[in-house]
């Protein structure tokens, strides 16, 4: 089995030495930077699976470096910060996130996290052979590939959370789904998110897939039931 590759991004020299060791021992693959920098140099040699990103980083901090890589990349991020405020939990899963810890932290507690978050990347994830495509309002979603493109073509990314939710939703259309039902079918429990972290990923596709993300059509609430795909899903 091919090892994950992970980059940890911290400005504490010992939290980087401290993660490194334990993740080896736990047979990841790991490279660490101290800024946004060298997170971005370290990037560019490809092949990271999942980035353990700081919140309170030196120069641009954690969530502007997460928004900026979510604007051009779906690779899997663990935020981490020592403020645990709920509030700038949803911040950074507004940002981007797939996941939040607040320090100070058990490494054995993100290590868990992190196998949540990459079990839900694969567990989507179908053979090459048998490719799936579905097709919705001026959408469609390779599961393969999990890319989002709209009718020119052009690709939308998706956080790995968003893609989850959203392959959620095309495998139940017209049903309204509880937040609990939304955690349940989304793995989302495995990786401690909580509800109001379904309502904030429901924001964000909002923003990607809705004309008008203040009056959705195709994502709609319902009061005191849960959400719905109101579109129409076909398959090919």
């Amino acid at each position: 089995m091919t090892q994950a590759h992970l980059l940890v991004v911290d400005d504490h020299h010992e939290i980087r030495e401290l993660l490194q060791r334990f993740f080896v021992q736990h047979n990841y693959r790991v490279t660490v930077a101290k800024d946004g920098k060298e997170m971005k140099q370290r990037l560019k040699l490809g092949n990271i699976d999942l980035i353990v990103l700081d919140l309170m980083l030196p120069g641009e901090d954690g969530l502007t470096l997460c928004r900026d890589l979510r604007a051009s990349s779906n690779i899997p991020i663990v935020m981490l910060t020592a403020m645990g405020d709920e509030m700038d939990k949803i911040i950074g899963l507004e940002m981007g996130a797939d996941d939040y810890l607040a320090k100070p932290f058990n490494p054995r507690e993100l290590l868990a996290r992190i196998k949540a978050v990459l079990r839900r990347v694969n567990s989507l994830s179908t053979p090459i052979a048998t490719v799936k495509q579905y097709h919705f309002a001026q959408w469609s979603i390779d599961i393969n590939k999990r890319e989002l493109t709209d009718t020119a073509g052009v690709i939308v990314v998706l956080s790995s959370a968003e893609f989850d939710l959203l392959r959620v939703f095309i495998d139940h259309p017209q049903r309204v789904l509880s937040r609990d039902q939304l955690l349940d079918l989304s793995k989302g429990r495995d990786g401690g998110v909580y509800d109001r972290a379904i309502d904030t990923l429901i924001s964000r596709l909002r923003k990607k897939l809705e004309v008008d993300a203040k009056h959705p059509e195709l994502i709609k609430t319902i009061w005191g039931g849960g959400y719905q795909f109101t579109s129409e899903v076909s398959h090919g």
